[in-house]
């Protein structure tokens, strides 16, 4: 099935306000915690919609971390917001050690994503944290693709308990689902037999557009969105392996530790085939619009239909 990619009407930021919004007032446990960054994520409302459910800590991520600890050992679900970088590179120790190793529940929703941080900067640009996260025992790793996705993982997180990573952008994203779609294994959008893409979050439209382009050379493109990087849908992952012979993977993260690392592995455990890595190599992030950044960095379709040409001819 191919889909045709436009940009949703809601913004990312949005959606995590509204469905954040929803399930707190429906389980008074449910708390939202922000680091002063509530009106980047529209979480500012919750404040006089929902006093007694929202907390801005201030700047002050790791400190952010063991108050959400505190709550969830009383009972309480908190959601924690912050841009990616803050919530893993500054406050990793807090969330290893007094919600991970402590055993208790939490939502962290770092949103900027990669190169959609545009004008934040460098320090801003986060392309380590799902390798971070993933390195954390029994955490669950997801990269939302569009609206409706994020809305269902938000909620998947809140039922299933344990640290949960949620990484996504904050405006708005290529509409790829309709309402009411599942999301537990990783989504065939399109089926092809001479070679599979596996795409996250901004990079599953991009991978969409390739396999246009390919379609033009004769090459028949499948594209998987594996929006949970951990857990990964290995099963889904080797039967499209064995089935084109050849895998690219595409993430906006460094391609060490994210979806490329993933996918490799299990690659290499299960089923090895050729295997090509689009994402960020050895770069650290910088000012500039999404568009370029990606052009920089090597994040678009031109640069999968070239890796995957390569690699259906070798």
């Amino acid at each position: 099935m191919t889909h045709t990619p436009k940009l949703d009407t809601i913004e990312m930021r949005q959606v995590y306000a509204n469905t954040l919004k929803e399930l707190a007032a429906a389980d008074e446990r449910v708390i939202a915690l922000e680091a002063d960054l509530s009106s980047s994520m529209s979480t500012s409302r919750l404040k006089d919609e929902l006093p007694k459910q929202y907390v801005n800590v201030g700047i002050m991520e790791a400190n952010m971390m063991g108050l959400a600890a505190g709550m969830a050992v009383t009972g309480r679900k908190p959601f924690i917001h912050s841009f990616g970088q803050f919530l893993t590179r500054r406050a990793f120790d807090q969330v290893f050690v007094s919600l991970a190793y402590a055993k208790l529940h939490a939502v962290l929703v770092g949103s900027d994503a990669g190169v959609t941080a545009e004008h934040n900067g460098g320090t801003h640009m986060t392309f380590e944290d799902m390798g971070l996260m993933r390195e954390i025992p029994n955490a669950k790793v997801y990269e939302a693709s569009d609206a409706t996705q994020f809305a269902y993982l938000l909620r998947k997180a809140y039922r299933e308990g344990g640290v949960n990573y949620i990484r996504t952008i904050r405006k708005s994203a290529v509409k790829l689902y309709e309402e009411g779609e599942s999301f537990e294994k990783a989504k065939v959008l399109r089926e092809g037999k001479d070679i599979t893409i596996v795409a996250s979050g901004i990079l599953v439209s991009e991978s969409l557009k390739a396999a246009d382009h390919l379609a033009d050379k004769g090459i028949e493109a499948t594209v998987i969105d594996m929006f949970s990087i951990k857990p990964l849908d290995v099963e889904t992952l080797i039967h499209y392996a064995k089935q084109t012979g050849c895998v690219i993977t595409a993430e906006n993260h460094n391609v060490n530790g994210g979806l490329g690392s993933a996918v490799a592995e299990a690659l290499g455990e299960n089923y090895p085939v050729p295997l090509r890595r689009i994402g960020v190599r050895e770069k650290f992030g910088q000012v500039g619009k999404t568009e370029y950044l990606k052009q920089f960095y090597g994040l678009t379709a031109k640069n999968i239909v070239h890796e995957a040409s390569k690699l259906v001819k070798a």
